[in-house]
């Protein structure tokens, strides 16, 4: 389906025409006529299909046409990168359209916090913000919500597993009940429908291809123990003529020692956490962007919510702790109906945690059998772990009624051995 079948106004066919959005996806098929009719709306759609756009353009259109002078839109996002994606591709749209738009999110920079307060003030056409620096901002008084029409969580699930709820609902609070309210989501669990019946009135559903890793993605997995990660990752990485890799990872320490081996052994790579300072991310960002950076090394924090185009290789170095976040993780390769390839390396503790994944995605992952210089891998057979975690249930819950057969198990007996 082409744009121009939306009806959308010439201004802004021409501005999608000068950046070459051509066809629009599913996802936007489905959900602009609907937000174009001005009813309430929850899609849910998994990552790199186009949801940012599917919401940005039907209310662009609206402001277009109607005229605007004060806040029109809120967005919500869980992160203040994605909070400042949204807001430089509404810089993109800035060159076409007469439109405004701010990005709010915390930071320990006094300038910063004067900008944001003069955007809001001034009424800037379209806010973007995390739920947390918006209240310190709704607070203070200076904020006029009441001629906003439009309010938009992106990226809801992840949100409201950062403990966003109670904030999301404060924020609601300085809103106007009249307005038009939209959610987007990667997954639909049941505190997604709770949110839902708080805040949306009548509302379409829209579900589109839920928790399953795009078809131009050709997964991949190693059985390895830990010792053999970051071995098999050099090797992995030697030669390859790739000019973008994502390599994540659990924990901030596990990013920094990761990095450090790939530098060491010459390869172009940096490390972004929570540990490095707003600008010293977005300085790592840009130049990942910029292709000046070959290999990024992360944690779940731009798992989700960042756009970066034509990332050729992403690599999970240990298992999701949540098997959705394997599809937000590999979603950041083939965007927008590209190829890409996701290799995940599984250690022998972490086998019936992918096994979980590939029963959420429907997929059998191949494993690629590991190099035999690097040494014998461990076996990946969930069946035989499952089997035996539920002899061992079923041997703790089995009544025992020969008293005089019974003895004194250690303390933390039974723990170990379901620990093991």
């Amino acid at each position: 389906m082409e744009f121009k079948e939306f009806g959308f106004s010439e201004e802004l066919l021409d501005g999608l025409e000068a950046m070459r959005f051509e066809k629009a996806t599913p996802v936007q098929e489905k959900t602009v006529p609907v937000i174009k009719d001005g009813r309430d709306l929850i899609a849910c759609a998994q990552t790199g299909t186009g949801k940012t756009a599917a919401y940005l353009l039907p209310v662009l259109d609206k402001l277009i046409r109607h005229g605007h002078n004060k806040i029109n839109a809120l967005i919500l996002v869980p992160t203040r990168e994605l909070a400042i994606q949204i807001d430089q591709q509404m810089e993109g749209f800035g060159y076409f359209l007469d439109v405004s738009s701010t990005a709010i999110y915390g930071g320990n920079d006094s300038g910063e916090w004067n900008r944001q307060k003069n955007a809001l003030t001034t009424g800037a056409d379209l806010v973007i913000a995390t739920p947390g620096r918006l209240i310190q901002h709704l607070t203070m008084g200076y904020v006029d919500m009441s001629t906003l029409q439009h309010l938009i969580l992106d990226e809801a699930d992840r949100m409201l597993d950062m403990g966003f709820f109670d904030d999301i609902m404060q924020v609601v609070k300085h809103l106007p009940k009249e307005r038009q309210t939209l959610m987007f989501s990667a997954t639909m669990p049941p505190k997604i429908r709770d949110l839902a019946k708080n805040i949306l009135v009548d509302q379409e559903e829209i579900n589109i291809s839920i928790s399953k890793p795009a078809e131009g993605i050709l997964q991949a997995a190693y059985m390895v123990y830990d010792t053999q990660k970051i071995p098999l990752l050099n090797t992995l990485l030697k030669d390859k003529d790739l000019p973008s890799i994502i390599i994540f990872t659990s924990t901030k320490q596990k990013v920094k020692e990761i990095a450090r081996s790939l530098q060491s052994n010459g390869f172009n790579a940096k490390d972004i956490s929570s540990d490095l300072e707003q600008a010293e991310r977005e300085e790592v960002l840009r130049e990942f962007k910029n292709r000046n950076v070959q290999i990024l090394v992360a944690t779940d924090i731009i798992a989700r919510g960042i756009d970066i185009e034509k990332i050729d290789l992403v690599i999970n170095f240990d298992v999701p702790r949540d098997a959705e976040d394997y599809v937000h993780r590999v979603g950041r390769t083939a965007r927008a109906q590209t190829q890409g390839v996701a290799i995940t390396l599984i250690n022998d503790k972490e086998v019936l945690e992918f096994h979980k994944i590939e029963r959420l995605i429907e997929k059998e992952v191949y494993k690629i059998p590991l190099n035999p210089e690097l040494g014998e891998a461990p076996a990946y057979k969930p069946e035989e772990l499952m089997k035996g975690r539920r002899r061992k249930g079923g041997q703790k819950r089995k009544p025992n009624t020969n008293k005089r057969k019974t003895f004194k198990k250690k303390p933390g007996q039974n723990q170990k051995k379901s620990d093991s």
